[in-house]
């Protein structure tokens, strides 16, 4: 609770000497205590306690109605007075500096007016209704969102509740965790003389929740000084080590930080460009990471250098002069205004060598960037101007404009959870992601999702639980597993079922790395229990790999039988390992129930005319690749004095290559009738085999074979070997086949990579 805070000057209190980014130095909370105990100033004059406040809210809002503040103040003054902090001081003390902290950081007056009175309904006679009847809807709202949270529990057996508390707090409004997270932060300065025990309790839980929300919501002025307090109580030595090596470059006489600077500004002059150099002292904990990463510092790993401008397209100027007019380190260039991180951080960085081989890293970005790196949400202003009707949604839930995409999603499968431990532990897993990727969707919409995820986890950050009847996607415009990881700017397009009783495969859950999707597929895998040995295995295969590419596909057909040194000239073979038709096309001996394996018109010899630079020998096309003109093939000669042909990246050429088979010249000749192996993947629907068939002989082309497996999960694989009187029909042939309703790929057939 805040009232357990303590007085920074007390004896024995932890406060990080660390590089302070502004001017104005820390206030005297002692002096401020005393004039609080002079009681509320004069209804035309603003008290002098929060002159400090009034001062920085105007840096930020020159035009703010200040009376809002007098008036919190007034009452505040009034309701804690007798109250007294641990260390001697006025209670007031406290949700002053608290204020302060937010005013600096750039809160709209709303937040600073709520952050006045964020203690007075918990600690004094104060009632939220009063509240409410004084300052309006909205202090209110975010008084009683602080409230709940300062109330809950931080044992360890309460965490995961408390914590899905704080997160719909923080959801509902993004202010209410601002106010937290400042609040947290005056109480870490002033934890100085409780017991060590204490302390490191309430620093776990700090570093463990706490600094990963101000970094979800781009606090990092506040993230900052949290890491270092935390540091300072949980890891002492290694804290006052850091200490020491900042201590030691600061007695240098050299810099080379400030020397780079002056000759950045110098560029930048001759380049026309207006901007504000500065030099940027790395805080403990990033000097401490620095250390651990390059072992001895020099002086240029103790700082970055920040640039800032006033038009995003300054930002690519100065970069382009630095790169232009400096030896840049080009592993070190990222581009975070293209593609900003999850927690609305904009900047480019990049980095230049000096001659002695010190390596500075650059900071460029905006003014406006600049603020939101800094203050994150907080700099975003009021989220809720708009008309009162639509700032509810519905049992007090609120549409947040400036709400994160993570922050929504959290808030949706928090909901979704099924018990306290299953969120605790995504919880820990969605805060220990530090990095976001965005993919596109067909539409032109994104996804924002976790480094890591895969086509699974965007299934449900898209449909939500409606992804149980995802079958497959395309990536990139490519099929792929569900299981494919995801790279930012990725393109996925999701191919969902039509089966309204679709439902997710248990091995999903290897693959998705979201709360969303994780909780979806547990919430439905609960209702849903399998009976032991229930599912036969082959299923369980099929619907993890979804709609696999054409590759994988083919690492269930066997070699055809056309390799084999006794089979007939061009003879097929049968799909998923069994044996092809006879020649009038009846089903093949073995194949299962549902299956259809079949061939018509058997031929002999080589489909596609190929002639080998040599003696007139036979020639066949190997049909696990089935090349076709211009493919690149390569022939080897096999008993009876047959060449076989196949393509030069297929696995059967592979292997005779590594058994020493003679390789045989050949080319292409100007027969162009050639002979195909397509894969079609469509939805199940009726009279489908006949609307695929009619379309491939509407094109002039004769099927040889033909092997549909049974439908699973409403999908339907077909594999064609196909006999085409021109190889240049191929591309018409397969958007003909992509046109028939229900198919949504086909492809030829790839060959196996060696040792597939």
């Amino acid at each position: 609770m805040s009232a357990d805070a303590t007085n920074p000057a007390a004896p024995g209190a932890v406060v990080p000497a660390a590089p302070r980014r502004r001017a104005r130095p820390r206030l005297d909370l002692r002096r401020l205590g005393r004039a609080a105990l002079l009681g509320p100033a004069a209804r035309d004059r603003l008290p002098d306690a929060i002159g400090h406040v009034a001062e920085a809210h105007r840096a930020h809002f020159p035009d703010a109605d200040l009376e809002p503040l007098r008036r919190a103040y007034v009452l505040a003054e009034s309701s804690h007075r007798g109250q007294m902090r641990k260390s001697g001081e006025p209670y007031i003390t406290h949700p002053l500096a608290v204020t302060l902290i937010l005013a600096e950081l750039g809160a709209e007056t709303t937040t600073l007016t709520a952050s006045l009175l964020h203690d007075t309904v918990e600690d004094t006679d104060v009632t939220l209704d009063q509240v409410g009847e004084e300052f309006g809807a909205e202090v209110r709202y975010l008084v009683d969102g602080v409230t709940k949270l300062e109330k809950v529990d931080y044992g360890a057996a309460a965490e995961p509740e408390t914590f899905r508390k704080m997160l719909v707090a923080t959801g509902n409004d993004v202010r209410v965790m601002s106010i937290k997270l400042a609040d947290r932060l005056h109480n870490m300065r002033t934890l100085g003389v409780m017991r060590p025990e204490k302390q490191a309790r309430i620093a776990k839980v700090t570093r463990d929740v706490l600094i990963p929300l101000a970094e979800r919501l781009g606090v990092q002025a506040l993230k900052t000084e949290l890491e270092d307090l935390v540091f300072a109580i949980l890891r002492p030595e290694e804290y006052q080590h850091t200490r020491e090596l900042i201590a030691e470059n600061a007695s240098r006489p050299a810099d080379p930080l400030t020397e780079v600077a002056e000759q950045v500004r110098g560029v930048l002059h001759e380049a026309d460009i207006t901007a504000e150099v500065l030099v940027r002292p790395r805080h403990f904990v990033s000097v401490h990471r620095v250390s651990r990463k390059r072992g001895r510092l020099r002086g240029a790993d103790f700082g970055r250098l920040l640039v800032l401008v006033n038009e995003d397209a300054d930002c690519y100027g100065v970069l382009g002069e630095l790169h232009t007019c400096m030896t840049p380190v080009v592993s070190e260039f990222k581009d975070f205004i293209a593609v900003p991180k999850f927690n609305l951080y904009q900047s480019l960085h990049t980095a230049v060598a000096r001659e002695d081989g010190q390596v500075v890293e650059v900071l460029i970005r905006t003014h406006q960037m600049h603020k939101v790196a800094e203050a994150g949400v907080v700099a975003l202003g009021n989220p809720y101007a708009t008309p009162a009707e639509e700032q509810s949604a519905g049992d007090g839930e609120r549409v947040d404009p400036t709400r994160p995409g993570w922050l929504s999603r959290l808030l949706d499968w928090q909901e979704a959870a099924p018990d306290p431990d299953t969120f605790w532990s995504t919880l820990r897993e969605d805060l220990a992601q530090d990095r976001e990727i965005t993919v596109f969707r067909p539409d032109g919409g994104t996804l924002g999702l976790p480094d890591g995820a895969t086509c699974v986890d965007a299934a449900y950050a898209q449909y939500g639980e409606d992804a149980h009847a995802c079958i497959g996607a395309r990536v990139n415009g490519r099929l792929a597993r569900l299981s494919t990881v995801l790279k930012d700017g990725d393109t996925v397009q999701l191919l969902m079922g039509q089966d309204p009783a679709s439902e997710p495969s248990r091995e999903w859950l290897e693959h998705a790395h979201t709360p969303a999707a994780r909780i979806a597929i547990q919430r439905w895998l609960a209702t849903h229990p399998a009976p032991a040995g229930d599912e036969p295995e082959e299923e369980r295969d099929l619907r993890d790999t979804a709609a696999p590419d054409p590759a994988a596909m083919l690492d269930a057909l066997v070699e055809p039988a056309s390799d084999a040194p006794d089979a007939p000239d061009g003879a097929a073979a049968g799909a998923l390992g069994r044996p092809a038709a006879d020649a009038c096309g009846g089903p093949a001996p073995g194949a299962p129930d549902g299956s259809v394996t079949g061939t018509r018109g058997g031929r002999s010899g080589a489909a596609c005319a190929v002639v080998v630079d040599g003696p007139h020998t036979a020639v066949r096309l190997a049909g696990c690749c089935t090349p076709v003109p211009p493919d690149r093939v390569a022939a080897f000669a096999v008993r009876g004095g047959v060449v076989t042909v196949h393509r030069v990246e297929c696995a059967g050429a592979a292997r005779m290559k590594g058994t020493g088979r003679p390789e045989v010249g050949v080319r292409w000749g100007d027969t162009t009738a050639c002979r195909v192996t397509l894969l079609a993947e469509s939805f199940g629907r009726p009279h489908l085999l006949a609307d695929l068939t009619e379309a491939i002989a509407l094109e002039g082309v004769e099927i040889v074979s033909a092997t549909v497996a049974p439908p699973a999960q409403q999908r339907v694989h077909h594999t064609y070997t196909l006999h085409l009187p021109d190889a240049a029909r191929l591309p018409a042939l397969m958007r003909a086949m992509r046109s028939v309703p229900g198919v949504y790929d086909v492809s030829r057939a790839q060959p196996q990579p060696p040792g597939a």
